[in-house]
């Protein structure tokens, strides 16, 4: 099923130059568009910039410490599958793009709604480019958006708890 879904996504890659482009640049600039958004507020709400910061430096760990135990090939090791930009060879799950963007955008979500339901759409737009570009399967994507905002949401409850002792 995993494979069979990442077909349907992948095979409409390299037939739409424009759509392509755009799923390049999502894929590997959003994260500063992210970054930018994370600066503006660091002058309006630095709660919002801790959160982010514990989340991130926590969802890099996990994300290293999945990668030390568990091997899933990207799509295109196994498989001829389109892959419109180079790739490294790690493991597929999870998608540290897909990660942080989840991450963030939790966080800021709790904190400004609606910028944070525009940033939750631009990080499914992400997993999505991933899925294009040939890099992960959905499943990975999936899993990724959950871990992220799993741990951002556990970041802020605790640290949120904290300040009321």
């Amino acid at each position: 099923m995993d494979f069979k879904l990442f077909r349907v996504i992948n095979l409409l890659s390299g037939r739409y130059w424009l759509i392509d482009k755009l799923m390049i640049l999502i894929s590997n600039k959003i994260k500063f568009v992210f970054l930018f958004i994370l600066m503006i507020m660091l002058f309006r709400k630095r709660n919002v910039i801790i959160e982010a910061i514990v989340s991130i430096v926590i969802t890099l760990f996990m994300h290293f410490i999945i990668k030390l135990f568990y091997f899933k090939p990207r799509p295109f090791i196994n498989r001829s599958v389109g892959i419109l930009t180079p790739s490294k060879l790690d493991s597929s799950f999870p998608s540290k793009h897909t990660l942080l963007t989840f991450a963030i955008s939790t966080v800021v979500m709790f904190y400004q709604r609606i910028l944070g339901s525009i940033m939750l759409g631009f990080s499914v737009l992400t997993g999505f480019s991933r899925i294009w570009l040939g890099h992960h399967y959905p499943s990975d994507i999936a899993g990724s958006a959950v871990l992220g905002s799993f741990t951002s949401t556990v970041i802020h409850k605790l640290l949120k708890n904290s300040k009321r002792k």
